[in-house]
Protein backbone atom coordinates (compact mmCIF):
# COMPACT_ATOMS: atom_id res chain seq x y z
CA UNK A 1 0.00 0.00 0.00
CA UNK A 2 1.55 3.37 -0.85
CA UNK A 3 2.53 5.91 2.03
CA UNK A 4 -0.76 8.65 2.33
CA UNK A 5 0.21 12.13 1.80
CA UNK A 6 -0.52 14.16 4.69
CA UNK A 7 -4.23 15.90 5.08
CA UNK A 8 -4.03 19.57 5.24
CA UNK A 9 -6.12 21.95 7.87
CA UNK A 10 -8.61 22.74 4.58
CA UNK A 11 -9.72 19.41 4.23
CA UNK A 12 -11.76 19.66 7.23
CA UNK A 13 -14.51 21.96 8.58
CA UNK A 14 -14.53 20.72 12.21
CA UNK A 15 -11.77 20.99 14.84
CA UNK A 16 -10.75 20.24 18.69
CA UNK A 17 -8.25 21.48 20.59
CA UNK A 18 -5.94 19.12 22.46
CA UNK A 19 -2.83 20.23 25.07
CA UNK A 20 -0.57 17.79 25.29
CA UNK A 21 1.01 16.86 28.74
CA UNK A 22 4.19 15.42 30.00
CA UNK A 23 3.30 12.23 30.64
CA UNK A 24 2.26 11.59 26.75
CA UNK A 25 6.44 12.08 26.12
CA UNK A 26 8.24 9.17 25.59
CA UNK A 27 12.56 9.02 26.07
CA UNK A 28 12.72 10.21 22.62
CA UNK A 29 11.89 13.52 23.68
CA UNK A 30 8.44 13.57 21.11
CA UNK A 31 4.80 12.09 21.79
CA UNK A 32 4.71 8.64 21.99
CA UNK A 33 2.88 6.98 18.81
CA UNK A 34 0.38 5.72 21.15
CA UNK A 35 -0.69 8.84 22.16
CA UNK A 36 -2.01 9.56 19.05
CA UNK A 37 -4.83 7.38 18.85
CA UNK A 38 -5.73 8.43 22.70
CA UNK A 39 -6.04 11.90 20.74
CA UNK A 40 -8.33 10.47 17.86
CA UNK A 41 -10.61 9.01 20.92
CA UNK A 42 -10.47 12.42 22.81
CA UNK A 43 -11.51 14.03 19.51
CA UNK A 44 -13.99 12.77 18.77
CA UNK A 45 -15.76 11.51 21.97
CA UNK A 46 -14.93 14.85 23.48
CA UNK A 47 -17.38 16.39 20.49
CA UNK A 48 -20.39 14.02 20.54
CA UNK A 49 -20.59 14.30 24.20
CA UNK A 50 -20.28 18.56 23.78
CA UNK A 51 -22.75 18.62 21.20
CA UNK A 52 -25.00 16.55 23.41
CA UNK A 53 -25.47 13.21 21.78
CA UNK A 54 -23.32 11.19 24.00
CA UNK A 55 -23.55 10.74 27.79
CA UNK A 56 -20.61 7.52 28.71
CA UNK A 57 -22.75 7.29 31.66
CA UNK A 58 -26.35 7.05 30.88
CA UNK A 59 -27.10 6.91 27.17
CA UNK A 60 -29.09 3.94 26.27
CA UNK A 61 -26.44 3.51 23.07
CA UNK A 62 -22.85 3.69 23.43
CA UNK A 63 -20.00 3.83 20.84
CA UNK A 64 -17.23 1.30 20.91
CA UNK A 65 -14.10 1.47 18.52
CA UNK A 66 -13.54 -1.55 16.24
CA UNK A 67 -10.46 -0.31 14.13
CA UNK A 68 -7.68 2.31 14.11
CA UNK A 69 -5.02 3.02 11.97
CA UNK A 70 -2.55 6.07 12.00
CA UNK A 71 -0.08 7.24 9.59
CA UNK A 72 2.99 9.22 11.05
CA UNK A 73 4.29 12.31 9.15
CA UNK A 74 6.22 14.46 11.97
CA UNK A 75 6.60 14.24 15.78
CA UNK A 76 4.05 16.06 18.50
CA UNK A 77 6.19 17.74 21.25
CA UNK A 78 5.48 18.44 24.91
CA UNK A 79 4.40 21.47 25.56
CA UNK A 80 1.95 21.99 22.93
CA UNK A 81 -1.55 22.32 21.47
CA UNK A 82 -2.53 19.58 18.91
CA UNK A 83 -5.69 20.49 16.51
CA UNK A 84 -7.80 17.39 15.62
CA UNK A 85 -9.22 17.56 12.52
CA UNK A 86 -12.30 15.73 11.92
CA UNK A 87 -14.47 14.29 9.32
CA UNK A 88 -16.63 11.36 8.90
CA UNK A 89 -15.76 9.18 5.87
CA UNK A 90 -18.24 6.63 5.62
CA UNK A 91 -21.83 6.51 7.98
CA UNK A 92 -23.01 3.33 7.56
CA UNK A 93 -26.61 2.05 9.42
CA UNK A 94 -24.57 1.50 12.96
CA UNK A 95 -21.51 2.22 12.55
CA UNK A 96 -19.18 5.68 11.59
CA UNK A 97 -15.55 5.41 10.26
CA UNK A 98 -14.11 8.86 10.95
CA UNK A 99 -10.56 10.17 9.16
CA UNK A 100 -8.73 12.56 11.86
CA UNK A 101 -5.37 14.33 11.15
CA UNK A 102 -3.60 16.10 13.95
CA UNK A 103 -1.30 19.14 13.08
CA UNK A 104 1.13 20.81 15.78
CA UNK A 105 -0.14 24.28 16.78
CA UNK A 106 -0.91 26.50 13.72
CA UNK A 107 1.03 23.62 10.96
CA UNK A 108 -1.08 23.69 8.07
CA UNK A 109 0.20 19.80 7.46
CA UNK A 110 -1.03 17.15 9.50
CA UNK A 111 1.81 15.60 11.52
CA UNK A 112 0.08 11.79 11.41
CA UNK A 113 -3.64 11.13 9.86
CA UNK A 114 -5.77 7.82 10.31
CA UNK A 115 -8.84 6.09 10.57
CA UNK A 116 -11.45 5.46 13.76
CA UNK A 117 -13.92 3.57 13.21
CA UNK A 118 -16.86 3.66 15.61
CA UNK A 119 -19.95 0.87 15.73
CA UNK A 120 -22.76 2.16 18.34
CA UNK A 121 -24.18 -0.40 20.27
CA UNK A 122 -27.29 -1.17 22.55
CA UNK A 123 -25.18 -0.60 26.27
CA UNK A 124 -26.23 -3.56 28.23
CA UNK A 125 -26.05 -6.15 25.62
CA UNK A 126 -23.28 -4.39 23.56
CA UNK A 127 -25.44 -5.56 19.99
CA UNK A 128 -25.17 -2.77 17.34
CA UNK A 129 -28.14 -0.20 16.92
CA UNK A 130 -29.11 1.97 14.06
CA UNK A 131 -27.40 5.20 13.94
CA UNK A 132 -30.53 7.44 13.83
CA UNK A 133 -32.43 11.32 14.93
CA UNK A 134 -30.12 13.82 16.20
CA UNK A 135 -26.55 11.08 16.44
CA UNK A 136 -27.05 10.48 12.33
CA UNK A 137 -27.86 14.15 11.97
CA UNK A 138 -24.44 15.79 13.26
CA UNK A 139 -22.41 12.88 11.59
CA UNK A 140 -24.26 13.62 8.50
CA UNK A 141 -22.84 17.47 8.94
CA UNK A 142 -18.93 16.77 8.95
CA UNK A 143 -19.33 13.84 6.30
CA UNK A 144 -17.31 14.17 3.60
CA UNK A 145 -18.61 14.80 0.31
Amino acid sequence: MPRPLPLTRDDFRLFREIPTRWMDVDVYGHVNNVEYLSYFDTAVNGWLIEQGVLDPRSSETVFLVVETQCAYFSELTFPGTVRAGIRVARLGGSSVTYEIALFAGEETTASAQGRFVHVQVDRSTRRPSAIDGARRALLDSITEN
